[in-house]
């Protein structure tokens, strides 16, 4: 009994020690990536910085070539349209693609039919797509059915079946 008491103490040290290199294994790993996601966000920013920079020296460039012709707050007004109609089409650019009709949909315009004439596909609010398939046009035919807008006859009644009233 003694000697499984001992061997038990064994089997707590050694998953102590592997528990310990897993996280000293886990930790040092989780280093290397955050030095290197670190390293290229200071970058990204940095390229940002410079963008930054590089547009306002373009934007005095327009505004000063305009001043050579017009008065100097006309340049500086003009200036300030073309940024501004530039900020509208990034941000027109930036938003999701389900906002916005794209080339194409124009068609599908009318809420309540699609562009094929088909029922309308509908989306979630969340805009991640369907969340059911969308429904054929036409029921699939099913042997043994009567012609939609016929009586069914009283050979083809199976008193079976379960009674589904519309």
């Amino acid at each position: 009994m003694e000697r499984l008491d001992h061997l038990e103490h064994l089997d707590r040290q050694l998953v102590d020690e592997l528990a310990q290199v897993a996280r000293e294994t886990v930790r040092d790993e989780l280093r290397e990536q955050t030095r290197k996601q670190r390293r290229t966000a200071m970058l990204y920013a940095a390229s940002g910085a410079v963008a930054l920079y590089a547009g306002a020296a373009l934007a005095l460039a327009v505004g000063l070539a305009l001043a050579l012709g017009l008065p100097d707050w006309a340049a500086a007004l003009i200036t300030a349209v073309i940024l501004g109609a530039v900020a509208y089409a990034l941000r027109g650019a930036a938003r999701p693609s389900a906002s916005r009709p794209a080339a194409g949909q124009e068609a599908a315009a009318v809420p309540d039919r699609a562009a094929d004439g088909a029922a309308p596909v509908a989306t979630p609010p969340s805009g991640l797509g369907t969340p059911y398939p969308p429904m054929p046009p036409v029921a699939p035919e099913t042997p043994g059915t009567p012609e939609p807008g016929t009586a069914p006859r009283q050979d083809d009644i199976d008193p079976e079946q379960p009674h589904h009233r519309a």
